[in-house]
């Protein structure tokens, strides 16, 4: 087979993004009493405020304001007050985001501008958002004519396995639903092969912006969740979910995330196989310093919605070797909203998102040793020195050594529709292996009738099983990383340096069917002749299902003593609050307590 040789490899790059649609975009924010609209170069507000400072610098600079999630501002007003209602959540205001095209040399100059404008909040331009594959070698295909027909790849797919070292997708296939069958699920990137002959069930296609030419990374993501149920090439982790794609080549990674939220329901999935450059990328080159994308403002907006409908977001926790615990990201970028908040600190308001970062294979997977080029080998779960870290991560997947379609270095020759790989890598890879397991775990809960995982269930059950990560190698590079920003000589990565568990289907799932019950008194209360009061109690899981009976304590029979109403906030993703009513109907003083019943967890 004709390959690049590992030793000696240059830093991994952007290359791999070589060929894609990535330019950098200029958001702006209105402020929320502007009541601003535009069509194009005419701006209004439905508030009566002034707008003639706006108005003129559009003029003066000769640059319009499109509204960056829909056609108007009034229909992404009553699409988000309509999500808002549903699921009983506060849903940021997408309508008071706006986008400027411009040539790429003006954006900044544009912002400063724009941000000092009265009745804008904010301006910010956005680095490119980029693949979050990580390959020490742009991977080139095998010359050599592929068999007659394509070998059974599977048994080098180590993923599938029992845990610890796979997720044990091999025993979700034996139960009712768990190969994903009845979930949908978006993938979020540039390019995709779906005339691959190994990803021909169960595809939609493009959905929503145009396919790009480079297709590669696409075709290795949906491989690893959607790969066809036959005897050739590979198996996909959850191949009966129905799988569809919204490109980035034309559309913004937010508006690609709404348009992708509005075509799925919930307990359904969207991947994120994205990343930029974060506030350390100028500290290296290539992948260095490159962060999820929900650090920015509008693609944090965007996940939220999602979320809010219900939707499992799963996205890559980007590839930079950075500590997102670390200050730095605490900092807003010049032109955040002053309303932003570090999405990484957990002690803010989360995304909602499952957030993926790359752990290593075990030792002696393929023979090879792509993590340090030194002749060291891997430390199985450990985390790979190119991930991301941070209390932030939610799970993690194989980021090295993953077999699955595209690229061909595994299989190639002249016709893509028969190439493959058993080298994709990075949080690009971790992240669909996640992502299948969240559809086996969607599809078992589903045949079952029961309600599917939330996404802030989603993420509890990613956090509470699953194969422990294990403390990573130290090594040092024999290739040339002069430049990069990664280290040349790396200490152990111990597990305080969270990419969290991998996860463990068996566990998972189990863990997902379980159910509870029990009854008792949350609060006691005493109401006067012919009064009325409100109690509340919080922090009650989402997916329990609770019942509450409001019962007199204190006896006098012949007529109702009380009358009760329970009325519900969806204080976060993850918990509820129950207020409840309680009206005396009667003229003389009611002792009362207030009691629950679980009926499911």
């Amino acid at each position: 087979m004709t390959k690049q040789s590992e030793n000696g490899a240059n830093p991994p790059g952007s290359d791999q993004s070589a060929g894609l649609n990535l330019l950098r975009e200029l958001i702006v924010v209105a402020s929320s009493d502007a009541g601003l609209r535009a069509g194009g170069p005419q701006v209004f507000s439905v508030n009566g405020a002034d707008l003639n400072a706006i108005a003129s610098v559009l003029t003066t600079e000769n640059i319009q304001l499109e509204p960056l999630f829909g056609e108007s501002e009034e229909k992404i007003k009553a699409r988000t007050a309509s999500v808002s209602f549903e699921a009983d959540a506060d849903i940021p205001d997408l309508s008071v985001y706006y986008r400027v095209k411009a040539p790429d040399a003006r954006l900044e100059a544009l912002a400063e501008t724009l941000r000092n404008t009265p009745g804008i909040e904010a301006a910010y331009v956005k680095p490119p958002a980029e693949p979050a594959d990580f390959t020490f070698n742009n991977l080139v295909p095998d010359i050599s004519a592929p068999p007659a027909v394509t070998p059974d790849f599977s048994g080098r797919q180590g993923y599938l396995g029992p845990a610890p070292v796979g997720i044990d997708a091999q025993y979700a296939w034996t139960l009712g639903g768990g190969r994903g069958a009845g979930v949908n699920i978006i993938d979020i990137e540039w390019g995709w092969n779906f005339a691959h002959e190994d990803l021909l069930q169960n595809q939609g296609g493009v959905v929503a912006g145009v396919n790009a030419a480079s297709k590669n990374h696409g075709t290795a993501v949906l491989g690893e969740f959607s790969g066809d149920r036959n005897s050739l090439g590979i198996n996909g982790i959850s191949p009966d979910a129905r799988v569809t794609a919204v490109s980035l080549e034309t559309y913004s990674t937010a508006q690609a995330i709404r348009m992708a939220a509005d075509r799925l329901n919930p307990g359904d999935i969207m991947l994120l196989e994205v990343h930029r450059r974060g506030p350390n990328g100028g500290l290296g080159n290539g992948q260095f310093g490159f962060i999820a994308v929900e650090w920015w403002p509008d693609d944090f907006d965007a996940i939220r919605y999602a979320v809010a409908k219900g939707v499992v977001v799963v996205e890559a926790a980007g590839n930079g070797g950075q500590n997102l615990d670390a200050a730095v990201y605490n900092t807003p970028q010049a032109g955040f909203p002053a309303s932003w908040r570090n999405p990484f600190n957990m002690a803010n308001p989360t995304s909602g998102a499952v957030l993926v970062g790359a752990g290593m294979p075990p030792a002696g997977t393929h023979g090879r040793n792509a993590e340090t080029n030194s002749g060291d080998r891997y430390a199985d779960r450990g985390r790979c020195y190119f991930s991301n870290y941070g209390a932030r991560v939610d799970a993690q997947g194989w980021g090295w050594e993953v077999t699955t379609t595209g690229y061909g270095d595994l299989q190639g020759g002249a016709d893509q529709n028969l190439w493959y790989t058993d080298q994709f890598s990075g949080t690009s890879s971790a992240s669909p292996i996640v992502v299948g397991a969240l559809a086996c775990v969607q599809g078992v809960l589903r045949s079952s009738g029961r309600v599917p995982l939330s996404p802030a269930r989603a993420r509890e059950l990613l956090r509470a099983t699953g194969s422990p990560q294990q403390i990573g190698p130290a090594f040092t590079f024999q290739g040339n990383m002069a430049g990069s920003g990664y280290p040349q000589n790396h200490p152990q990565k111990p597990v305080t340096q969270r990419i969290g568990n991998r996860p463990n289907l068996r566990q998972l799932i189990s863990t997902a069917l379980q159910t509870s019950s029990w009854v008792g008194v949350q609060f006691t209360g005493s109401l006067a002749a012919a009064a009325s009061g409100r109690w509340f109690t919080f922090n009650w899981p989402a997916h329990w299902h609770v019942i509450w009976t409001v019962v007199p304590t204190s006896p006098a029979p012949g007529a109702p003593q009380l009358t009760f109403k329970v009325q519900v906030e969806r204080s976060s993703d993850q918990f509820v609050t129950y207020w409840i009513n309680v009206s005396n109907l009667t003229n003389r003083a009611v002792n009362f307590e207030g009691r629950f019943a679980v009926l499911g967890w």
